[in-house]
């Protein structure tokens, strides 16, 4: 028998390219600056569901995720790569969430949706790296919650076996469906996209993407209703507002500071053991280490 399994994923800025601009002064990422990218631990947790998938016949898999319009090409992404279905949570109401407020609009949309296993997160998100939005939403909805997981072994008689990895070793878990679980990058990598699923979902739209676009696919999307990607606003998923966007994050940033690191204040060394040595002395006598 299959599973049904929703995966949350976000689309984040690329942190590895961080300018000068990459903060608002109201302490909130500005994404326009920064390019955006598909977040890498749940582009591993993807990989655990689309691997269920391959094992258990029936299995289905959707992909959840809250942003602006643009967070779609994360839906087209996983759609390139195995997944059946996807929503974006797309409205101005929903913008500054902290974790608070995405766990607890990830949940509501997740109450609608109604049917599933297992809900499928990557650790953390590398623009914030709290850790935090995958429990959260565990509790919100009040299941289990497995985290650091690397491997799903198996999925069978109402319960799940799961390979977690911690920092001194490995553990093997199970927990009863439905269930929430984490996937940390330790994870096999997920697979690269299919020629034949690209070209099938290239057309892919939401509803407010069809509307702002020149080309006409209307009458394509009608015709092929998997090419229809479900966008919610809050209108469409029961909330209460004081919980949503930046009323219901008790998150404030109170000063943001540019660090930039100039090339008189990096060092080479060498594999010499005296250099090490060297420097971690350094390093404890300026209470970095130590």
């Amino acid at each position: 028998m299959g599973l049904k399994i929703i995966v949350l994923a976000k689309q984040v800025p690329d942190t590895r390219n961080v300018g000068k601009d990459a903060m608002k002064a109201d302490g909130t990422v500005n994404r326009a600056a920064l390019a955006a990218i598909f977040n890498p631990e749940d582009l591993n947790a993807l990989e655990q569901a689309l691997r269920l998938k391959d094992k258990y016949k029936g299995t289905t898999v959707t992909l959840l995720t809250m942003g602006p319009g643009r967070a779609a090409d994360i839906i087209r992404e996983g759609l390139f790569r195995g997944a059946d279905d996807g929503y974006l949570l797309s409205d101005r109401a929903f913008a500054g969430s902290d974790t608070l407020a995405t766990s607890y609009t990830l949940s509501c949309a997740i109450k609608k949706i109604k049917d599933f296993d297992l809900i499928i997160a990557g650790r953390q998100a590398i623009d914030g790296d709290t850790a935090q939005v995958g429990p959260q939403v565990a509790e919100k909805l009040n299941l289990p919650q497995v985290t650091y997981v690397e491997e799903v072994l198996k999925a069978e008689k109402g319960k799940i076996t799961i390979k977690r990895r911690l920092e001194r070793g490995v553990e093997t878990v199970e927990a009863p469906l439905p269930s929430v679980i984490t996937v940390n990058s330790s994870a096999p990598s997920c697979r690269p996209r299919a020629a034949k699923l690209l070209m099938k979902y290239k057309h892919a739209r939401t509803m407010s993407e069809r509307q702002s676009q020149a080309e006409d696919y209307i009458d394509l999307s009608a015709d092929r209703p998997y090419l229809n990607i479900q966008e919610w606003s809050v209108n469409d998923v029961e909330t209460d507002a004081q919980w949503l966007g930046l009323t219901g994050s008790p998150t404030k940033v109170k000063t943001i500071e540019n660090v930039v690191f100039q090339a008189k204040e990096s060092k080479i060394l060498t594999a010499s053991d005296k250099e090490i040595d060297e420097l971690v002395k350094e390093l404890m006598l300026n209470h970095t280490i130590g």
